[in-house]
């Protein structure tokens, strides 16, 4: 019984002196913020307001036949979140390429991808389906593609290629990426989101699981 205890004192000392450490790593240093881009903050809300816009234009496109299933709220939100980080370093990578994309570029491009989609809704049915982009996003998502394969054309390189990539890394260190921890991590290396190991938590459940069998 003094065991049991004694072994909750020292579990609940041991919740009590993480959570300053874990709201100082991201939530208390950014109040309301899902992430800090350089200068630009991405507020919770702003992200939920994207997820939002998926989720509903998932829902849209739906059919029996042919759609995915509408993920958990909590995946999809880590998912956007990395879109809107990796747009805004890719955006930058751009810039320290000196590359432009107009507005005309980003309508010629749309025309042609309507063509071959069978229509501006058929587009904005499988933009939604392949890469979880809603509708009202579409030409802002296919601004930073034109920019994608023009930074690779100007690093005389592809897109996917580690050349693209270091200029990715490279944006992303002088970004500064830090998300707050309730949605991962940014790896500056591979410019993309990753889940927060906590594996004092797991050491915790097990312990506790332990001393009540």
């Amino acid at each position: 019984m003094h065991r049991r205890r004694r072994t909750a004192l020292v579990l609940s000392a041991a919740l009590a002196a993480a959570a300053p450490l874990l709201t100082a790593c991201g939530s208390d240093a950014h109040p309301g913020a899902a992430a800090v881009v350089g200068n630009q903050r991405i507020t919770v809300a702003q992200l939920e307001n994207r997820v939002t816009e998926v989720r509903d234009a998932q829902r849209t496109v739906a059919t029996d036949q042919n759609a995915q299933a509408v993920p958990e709220k909590g995946t999809l939100a880590r998912a956007v979140l990395h879109n809107m980080v990796l747009d805004r370093v890719l955006h930058r990578a751009a810039e320290n390429a000196g590359v432009t994309v107009t507005r005309k570029e980003v309508q010629e491009l749309r025309s042609a991808l309507e063509q071959q989609a069978g229509g501006a809704k058929a587009l904005e049915a499988a933009w939604v389906d392949q890469y979880g982009i809603a509708p009202e996003r579409l030409d802002d998502n296919l601004h930073l593609r034109l920019e994608a394969q023009k930074l690779a054309t100007d690093l005389g390189t592809e897109t996917g290629t580690p050349a693209f990539w270091s200029a990715l890394s490279k944006a992303s260190k002088e970004l500064d990426v830090d998300l707050n921890p309730r949605y991962g991590t940014w790896d500056v290396k591979t410019s993309s989101r990753v889940d927060t190991k906590t594996p004092w938590v797991r050491e915790v459940t097990t312990t506790g699981s332990e001393q009540t069998t």
